[in-house]
């Protein structure tokens, strides 16, 4: 999965273009070195990030949604919101999955549009809200707080009749350091959930604040836990850099083999 951010402010420069021609330029990009899923993002959600309104951040993603299901057709696009009506007429623009970093807790009326939509549904684990989630996150045991987390919101999800749901142990989001490297070490713990884990851990700063070095610097270290979340069970990486990560899964598909 490729990342577009089509915002001022994320955190590492080169996966914003915030500009039409340069993200159609971005996802050709992505998809020639292998992406098979685009996910296009209007918002920031940084540590300490502002939100921005629905209407600003629908204008930001509206457009290039239909540009690049436009020129690439066969691409999987996924929009990355926690607004329902972002969700709603981003699908209806071509977006083919929901990637919500609060799992509805940030809008209601998500999980019933959803369902309706009958996209696949991609929940993250987030403790808190962006502007304060790293302020002092707190848990019993990372895992297994998290793990019973999805439980929950697996059987409000089927109720509510989502039932093509991806996982996302949602890391940096109300995580210390300790707690990100944790999550990783035992990753495996979600496959109990019977259910496709992403893995969303390119440039953050479990990395790069480890090797005392800046997100620009940050990809051999992504490389790096890229591969340790393979071979503790992730199904999808959420990346930067696609050439860099479809290599490391080709590598790995051959190791296992």
């Amino acid at each position: 999965m490729g990342i577009i951010n089509m915002t001022p402010d994320s955190f590492f420069s080169d996966s914003r273009p915030f500009n039409l021609h340069a993200a159609l330029l971005k996802a050709e990009q992505m998809i020639q070195e292998g992406a098979t899923i685009i996910d296009i993002g209007g918002q920031s959600t940084r540590p300490g990030s502002d939100l921005v309104s629905e209407e600003e951040e629908l204008k930001r993603v509206i457009a290039v949604t239909e540009l690049i299901k436009k020129e690439f057709p066969e691409i999987y696009l996924s929009i990355d919101t926690f607004y329902a009506k972002v969700a709603r007429e981003t699908v209806n623009a071509g977006a083919d999955i929901v990637n919500d970093i609060s799992s509805g807790s940030m809008d209601e009326n998500m999980i019933p549009v959803v369902a309706a939509l009958k996209v696949p549904y991609i929940a993250m684990h987030m403790q808190g809200k962006p502007k304060t989630m790293q302020d002092k996150p707190e848990y019993d045991q990372v895992t297994r707080n998290v793990l019973d987390y999805f439980i929950v919101l697996m059987e409000k999800l089927r109720l509510a009749g989502i039932l093509d749901i991806i996982v996302d142990p949602g890391f940096g989001f109300g995580k210390t350091m300790e707690q990100n490297f944790t999550l990783l070490k035992e990753l495996s713990v979600f496959k109990l959930l019977q259910k496709p884990i992403l893995c969303g851990i390119s440039r953050k700063s479990m990395i790069w604040k480890t090797l005392a070095i800046n997100p620009d610097e940050a990809l051999n270290g992504t490389t790096v836990l890229n591969t340790i979340g393979l071979m503790n069970g992730t199904d999808i990486l959420r990346v930067h850099d696609v050439k860099e990560a479809r290599e490391t899964i080709q590598l790995f598909e051959k190791y296992n083999s």
